[in-house]
């Protein structure tokens, strides 16, 4: 479990309101909020400080070169929230290989003792942007001067993952499958209208919601399936000199004498969790984009079931839409009641929440940040999330409004 801890970063004031001032990452970690109060400078940081965890465990550089001539400010450039830091920003992260602290502009890294931490889950990290639909909608998006890091990252998966697609994929709303010819880099949406006529339809004459829709689950189904494939390496994401130091490294390690065969075998697996992914972060800005609430729910499903595929995978979602609270519920709910039920009853179950979608509260963490930029946890009865949250408040909001409408025809 990793753990953040921030104060004056951006628009986030403090987290100091929450039960021991760090924000879980364990499962499923959600943000809700306004537009600008910074769910996502939080997801963002994580992103980074993760991403920075993992290249000093594959000693990319060392905690004293990070540390150093701003280079970590540097990093938070790829998510463009270098700006947001302030002369008192405080991060305090905390990981499963390193804690990393930024106070007064000094950055100060730590490895964790080995022996009280657990081995380190190599992770595949991506970031889904909000801004991912412009991979759909423009023909060649590759080609764009100046394209924001976070897209350009974003758009390479996404790009990967159609080149891989063998055939159509099913997608998780209206029984649509996807097709990508490789031939002439076609995207296209196979599905049948409201008369049930067929179609087939270019992607980038499809609704936003499937341009939304398509790019996000086609990297979430591709990036967990590369990591619960046995065998899986992230070896392509070295660089010749990466992967020519990583193969001298290991000669080293078997060419030294003064190490038995235990000590030299505790070295060589700990160089081989640097090339296997052993888990993936998915985090993902605002699932519901442009999304049907029955469909919000659909794809906040299939988002769920890829975590759950992997015990160590975590899944980061910002959110405005209280539907994703509700159905997030739905799935504690389920994972509750799965294991009192008989066969008939698991089968209707899954017809509601579909089993490989049901989630351990345990796992589960909901934070919401207010327009002071106050962080603090949602309360929780029996694992569930509390209906006292902003996003159904506003729903009450809209009932005492039109209450208030009603009165004023009376008069």
């Amino acid at each position: 479990m990793a753990l953040l801890k921030v104060s004056n970063v951006g628009p986030i004031k403090n987290t100091d309101s929450i039960n021991g001032e760090f924000i879980r990452f364990e499962g499923l970690t959600v943000f809700i909020g306004d537009q600008g109060t910074g769910k996502s400078t939080l997801a963002k940081l994580f992103s980074t400080l993760s991403w920075i965890e993992k290249a000093l465990f594959r000693e990319d550089f060392t905690p004293k070169y990070i540390s150093q001539y701003k280079r970590f400010q540097k990093q938070l450039e790829f998510q463009n929230i270098d700006q947001y830091l302030k002369p008192n920003s405080y991060i305090e992260y905390v990981g499963d290989a390193f804690t990393i602290k930024y106070d007064n502009g000094k950055v100060k890294i730590k490895p964790i003792d080995n022996k009280k931490a657990k081995p380190y889950d190599f992770p595949k990290i991506m970031y889904v942007p909000a801004e991912r639909n412009f991979v759909s909608t423009i023909d060649r998006p590759d080609l764009i001067k100046r394209l924001p890091m976070t897209i350009f990252s974003f758009l390479e998966e996404y790009e990967y993952a159609k080149r891989t697609l063998k055939g159509t994929i099913q997608l998780p709303i209206h029984g649509v499958t996807f097709e990508y010819r490789k031939q002439n880099k076609k995207s296209w949406i196979i599905g049948e209208d409201y008369s049930g006529e067929p179609y087939k339809l270019d992607l980038l004459a499809a609704s936003s919601g499937f341009q939304s829709l398509v790019p996000m689950y086609l990297v979430t189904e591709s990036l967990s399936k590369i990591i619960s494939e046995k065998g899986n390496t992230a070896k392509d994401d070295l660089t010749y000199d990466r992967a020519k130091k990583f193969n001298e490294e290991l000669e080293r390690i078997l060419a030294n004498s003064k190490l038995d065969e235990d000590a030299k075998q505790i070295l060589i697996e700990r160089k081989l969790r640097t090339i296997n992914y052993t888990s993936f972060v998915n985090i993902v800005e605002e699932p519901e984009q442009n999304l049907f609430p029955t469909s919000q729910k659909k794809i906040l499903y299939a988002l769920f079931r890829n975590t759950n595929k992997n015990i160590n995978n975590k899944l980061i979602l910002t959110t405005h839409s209280p539907y994703i609270i509700n159905y997030l519920t739905l799935a504690i709910k389920a994972f509750s009641l799965k294991e009192n039920l008989s066969d008939d009853q698991l089968n209707q179950l899954n017809n509601i929440v579909p089993l490989d979608a049901a989630l351990n509260p345990n796992k589960v963490a909901v934070y919401q940040i207010n327009n002071e930029g106050l962080v603090e946890e949602l309360e929780s009865y029996k694992g569930l999330p509390s209906d006292e949250n902003y996003l159904n408040e506003l729903l009450g909001d809209f009932n005492d409004d039109f209450v208030e409408l009603l009165k004023l025809e009376e008069l």
